[in-house]
């Protein structure tokens, strides 16, 4: 039987056109899923488009968005993060004694150090905690989930000596020899600009700045090269165990600036802060289309991801649900995206 060649081109053509669209519209899964839940939620409660529920939603949600740009990095590369709230409240914590207490140094008492200072060295504190979950992982090939789990704990720990278990508020302000939480700190978790949460506006200039360096650089595409193949990018020259400390410290920096947002929102700093918060950066992560296996994601499917959680925990508060069918539901959700995301990529392996 002689076939004609123009139908086989024609045919293998329209398979790699619907090939095509099968692969934007699996990407585009998650964006497709938000649209609907917003419909859905439009419908069923009137207040949830109202402009002021969208801006606590926006603000509700910047803590865990910031905190999964991080755990973007580290999921593709194959690993996880334990760790990243409780890094966010270690950090939280001693930029609020530093500007809170007096500072000795050399045993001499200065008096309460300055805002900014005390900001630049709680990030600092942020990266160092990154990175050292980046060297046990990479020098002593610990399993990044063991390694960040008990650096989940030291963390903690660190952050209730830092404090003596007790919150460091705002009413300390002028009170005994501390100071207090500035008022820039205070604005910067609650205050507008333009009518814009100054919370919104930080997640955007991460998120970007996230983007920027996977998509632009060759720190990001060695990112994607570890993830995808470990060995085939050691073969290639990449230094894994650089670019993974450099991955964990860019997490923890991450985790600090949120921990420090965080605490300019609740006026108040506390060692137990953002406590279960990590399983939802992963959680945002996921579900915004990053695989869990490594080598392939993005920041902006995360920002999907996160908005989906905060998204449909303020419909659900609407709603009158309870908060324990609440957890069922948010559950639910990321068990049902995991396996979709599953079958996607098996599909498009095929």
């Amino acid at each position: 039987m002689v076939t004609d060649p123009t139908q086989e081109l024609a045919k293998a053509a329209w398979a790699e056109r619907t090939a095509r669209l099968r692969t934007v519209l699996f990407r585009s899964g998650p964006l497709i899923a938000l649209l609907l839940l917003l419909a859905v939620l439009a419908i069923l409660s009137p207040h949830f488009l109202n402009a002021d529920n969208l801006l606590t939603v926006a603000r509700q949600t910047a803590f865990v968005a910031i905190l999964a740009v991080g755990q973007t990095f580290v999921i593709i590369r194959g690993g996880i993060d334990l760790s990243v709230a409780a890094t966010a409240a270690l950090s939280a914590c001693i930029v609020a004694v530093l500007m809170t207490e007096p500072v000795l140094f050399l045993g001499i008492p200065l008096g309460p150090m300055s805002p900014v200072l005390a900001v630049i060295l709680g990030l600092m504190v942020g990266a160092l905690a990154g990175t050292f979950n980046g060297f046990i992982i990479a020098r002593f090939g610990i399993p990044d989930f063991i390694a960040t789990l008990g650096a989940m704990t030291l963390f903690r720990g660190l952050a209730l000596l830092v404090t003596g278990g007790l919150p460091v508020p705002t009413f300390r302000i002028g009170v005994g020899a501390g100071g207090g939480l500035p008022e820039f700190l205070l604005w910067a978790g609650s205050g507008h600009i333009l009518g814009i949460p100054f919370l919104l506006i930080a997640v955007l200039v991460v998120a970007i700045t996230g983007g920027l360096i996977l998509r632009f650089t060759a720190f990001g595409r060695s990112i994607y090269a570890v993830g995808g193949n470990r060995e085939a990018a050691r073969a290639s020259g990449i230094n894994v165990g650089r670019t993974t400390i450099l991955i964990y410290a860019f997490s923890g920096l991450m985790a600090a600036i949120g921990g420090i947002l965080l605490m300019g929102r609740l006026s108040s700093a506390n060692a137990l802060m953002g406590e279960g918060e990590e399983l939802r950066s992963i959680a945002s992560t996921v579900i915004g289309g990053t695989n869990l296996f490594g080598g392939e994601g993005g920041v902006f499917g995360t920002m999907i991801g996160a908005a989906i959680l905060g998204v449909l925990g303020n419909g659900l508060n609407l709603l009158g649900v309870s908060p324990f069918w609440q957890r069922v539901a948010q559950g639910a959700v990321i068990i049902l995206v995991v396996v979709l995301d599953q079958w996607r990529r098996n599909r498009l392996r095929r």
